[in-house]
């Protein structure tokens, strides 16, 4: 299909678009500058790519055309992706995409303060990462990675004109429900900060505010309080030796991300797991995604009063996790998925523990569904709160349960299997409202989905090698190091100069917890990544949250929250 679309793409566009042939099979185009607001338009309108998954930037220094800038596009409904590339000199301005698609405000924000890439007509382009006091653009190849800078003074979101506006229409407001006519002042309104420190956010974020009462006027978000250079760190480590810190993304899910690295490194490389590495990667990725629901639920409900659900989900969260410590020596921040395989393989009795578990989360499901779905002040609390609509939902870039609670039956295991998911019967649950009940419920039908997931693949593990018999990419056998000089060479070169990938790049994707989790990344032919790009799910959806929260209450907001599941790891990388 997206094949079918870059031939229209280049017959509208003739000269001003250019294919990029063999891109590892993600569909490229090239624009100018000039023609890059008409071709994102064209593709929105015409091709029904109504969503942008992200934006890249990457650096050349010694182009002339120093910057490219990757705008990653989907349509959901016609199955088509497609990537728009533009290069720029230094300094040169990029149009802005925020006219366009709304995932494109924080997308250019990030690509403008990690390059200093600035996006003409952007209506708040200011750093979202770094702290505002930050110096450089730490992305660029000449930025010192061992620079270290003192950020503290604090950043107000608010402006006075923001306060002035909201007041304005706070009056209007109270006007246009045939209310007191006297003029709400600036004066009136309190501005509140919920996080960085707040038990009711999941993580070091923080939303400041700005109420009437205790109706939310406005709100902005601030993030990156734990940005840790996830991506520059990258291009300082070979490839394996990134795969530590994937762990530190989602910890929740923590063996989905490894895998789904892994996965895009090897459409690099351009090798394919063997079939006993895929099924067992479906395994603990399935697992991991129960525990992800299980933490996001149980908080969920602590949030809006439901303590008791914590323990009934926990128990079984605990248990998968006495598993996967057996399986991998590590509980939260698993480390079990190599590039062209796993390091090694499940152990005897790992079946029947795991056959069990899933008997037990049966269990859990049904106690909590027994406490909460007719329970009066849950409904109250997370019917008709935090509603977004599904066209919404796609132009914020929402992806996974966030999206589907819209009613958009889309999965990535569906549409775009990998591993061998289509061979797995399971279902895509839905919601039709999209608001924090849906988003729930959708988790709790997954969790259930998954286990079936996670049976099936149990009860068709195939037999046959666990690596990929390519020495180039996988640590050569014990015995041939012990044995010969070749093999110790071998395994010397992989691990101190790591895997040589071949020059290009490459999208690699994959349905984590919280939905598209993906991987942009380019080789320069060395055993390093020269660029490598996080699509973290988490990052669009908070985008959201100003907009999901406006015109609501407090608790609204806290219970709204939740149900997103923000995972700061994966946000701030």
């Amino acid at each position: 299909m997206s094949q079918k679309l870059v031939a229209r793409l280049l017959q509208e566009f003739g000269e001003d678009v250019r294919e990029i042939p063999n891109a590892r099979g993600d569909e490229t185009v090239v624009v100018g500058r000039d023609k890059l607001t008409a071709v994102l338009t064209h593709l929105r309108d015409a091709e029904g790519c109504e969503q942008l998954s992200d934006v890249v930037g990457v650096d050349y220094p010694e182009r002339d055309e120093r910057f490219e800038v990757n705008y990653l596009l989907r349509s959901w409904r016609n199955d088509h992706r497609v990537i728009v590339k533009v290069d720029v000199a230094e300094d040169d301005p990029v149009p802005t995409a925020t006219g366009i698609y709304r995932s494109a405000d924080w997308h250019e924000r990030e690509v403008f303060d990690l390059f200093g890439i600035p996006f003409d007509g952007h209506p708040d382009l200011r750093r979202i990462l770094c702290h505002h006091e930050f110096e450089g653009h730490a992305l660029r190849k000449d930025y010192p990675i061992e620079q270290g800078q003192e950020c503290s003074r604090p950043e107000n979101l608010f402006t006075d004109h923001d306060i002035a506006a909201a007041a304005q229409r706070a009056t209007n407001l109270v006007a246009d429900l045939g209310g007191a006519t006297d003029e709400v002042h600036p004066s009136d309104l309190l501005t509140v900060n919920v996080g960085p420190s707040h038990p009711a956010m999941h993580g070091a974020l923080r939303a400041e505010l700005l109420l009437d009462g205790e109706t939310i006027l406005e709100a902005k978000t601030e993030i990156g309080y734990i940005h840790r250079c996830f991506e520059k760190e990258s291009e300082d480590h070979t490839w394996a030796q990134v795969m530590p810190y994937t762990d530190r993304l989602n910890y929740c899910s923590a063996m989905l991300n490894n895998s789904i690295y892994a996965w895009a490194v090897e459409k690099l490389i351009g090798i394919e797991a063997t079939p006993r590495t895929q099924a067992i990667r479906v395994v603990v990725s399935e697992l991991s995604r129960i525990i992800d629901h299980l933490v996001c639920i149980c908080a969920n409900l602590v949030d809006i009063g439901a303590l008791t659900n914590y323990w009934y989900l926990y128990n079984v969260r605990e248990s998968i996790y006495e598993s996967l410590e057996k399986l991998c020596g590590s509980r939260l921040t698993t480390n079990y998925a190599r590039i062209g395989g796993m390091s090694h393989d499940l152990y005897d009795g790992f079946d029947v523990e795991i056959r069990a578990k899933m008997g037990q989360l049966d269990g859990c499901i049904k106690d909590v569904m027994d406490l909460v779905a007719r329970n009066r002040i849950f409904l109250d609390r997370t019917v008709d709160v935090g509603v977004i609509s599904q066209a919404d939902a796609l132009s914020f870039g929402f992806t996974g349960p966030c999206l589907r609670a819209t009613g958009l039956e889309y999965d990535l295991r569906k549409t775009n299997p990998y591993w061998g998911y289509e061979n797995y019967d399971f279902a895509i649950p839905t919601g039709t409202n999209g608001d924090t009940h849906d988003r729930i419920m959708c988790r709790m039908a997954e969790m259930v989905q998954s286990k079936s997931i996670v049976l099936q693949a149990l009860d068709n593990l195939p037999d046959g090698p666990l690596n990929v018999d390519d020495h180039t990419v996988v640590l050569p056998p014990k015995d041939k190091v012990y044995g010969s000089i070749e093999g110790v060479m071998n395994q010397f070169k992989l691990v101190y100069e790591g895997i040589q990938v071949p020059a290009g790049q490459a999208y690699g994707f994959g349905e984590g917890a919280n939905g598209e989790l993906g991987f942009f990344a380019v080789s320069d032919g060395t055993g390093h990544p020269y660029r490598l790009k996080v699509r973290p799910p988490c990052f669009p959806i908070f985008s959201s949250f100003a907009f999901l929260t406006q015109g609501g209450m407090i608790p609204d907001a806290v219970a709204t929250l939740g149900s997103l599941n923000i995972i700061a790891g994966e946000l701030d990388r």
